[in-house]
């Protein structure tokens, strides 16, 4: 479930939004390091900076989903959307993935909003891929068939150590991990009771 087998064309066809998430990621960051623009430049466009949210500029509860900061960043991100999503891309369809993944981002980021101080900016896919990883937890709950044995025990040991790195590391949105958990497993729960 969790081995990627296909070729890199077949990636493409098989998992579109999965591929359009990534190829924004990089965008985004190569245009950052164009010496046409100010270094920061997307940092300073996109970031969900809570000041500017509060003024008003309510798409930067957006579009931090999809700006990183440092490579590492964006590879980890990037990496762990190409390992984790494409069951669930092929499972919901491509709509209903699209919503979790920025229902996710988006919730972890207006909580972010309310509980961090005014001066607080932040970036990153990780709340909209913690909610990918709650999703799988309910779905591990409530219905079993949704996903195999051998991967439940690849999500959860990894889901623990994503929450328990989140603590460990320093310049870590930890508001942004676990509501962005928590609210892909509402909607896990809300999907799976149905």
């Amino acid at each position: 479930m969790f081995v990627r087998t296909e070729s890199f064309s077949q990636f493409l066809r098989l998992y579109p939004v999965i591929s359009l998430l990534v190829f924004i990621h990089i965008v985004l960051f190569l245009v950052s390091a164009l010496p046409i623009f100010p270094q920061l430049w997307v940092y300073e466009q996109l970031a969900g900076v809570n000041l500017y949210i509060k003024e008003g500029e309510w798409w930067r509860l957006i579009t931090p989903i999809f700006v990183h900061l440092g490579f590492a960043h964006l590879l980890f991100n990037s990496f762990s959307l190409v390992l984790f999503g494409p069951p669930l891309e092929q499972r919901l369809g491509k709509v209903r993935f699209i919503l979790l993944y920025l229902a996710s981002g988006i919730f972890a980021n207006i909580i972010t909003y309310i509980i961090k101080p005014l001066t607080y900016s932040h970036v990153g896919a990780s709340g909209a891929i913690f909610g990918l990883f709650g999703f799988y937890i309910a779905m591990i709950l409530l219905k079993k068939q949704f996903i195999s044995k051998e991967s439940r025990q690849i999500i959860l040991p990894i889901v623990v150590i994503g929450v328990v790195m989140t603590f460990m590391q320093s310049g870590i949105n930890i508001t942004a991990h676990i509501f962005g958990l928590l609210g892909g497993f509402i909607i896990g729960w809300i999907s799976g009771k149905k």
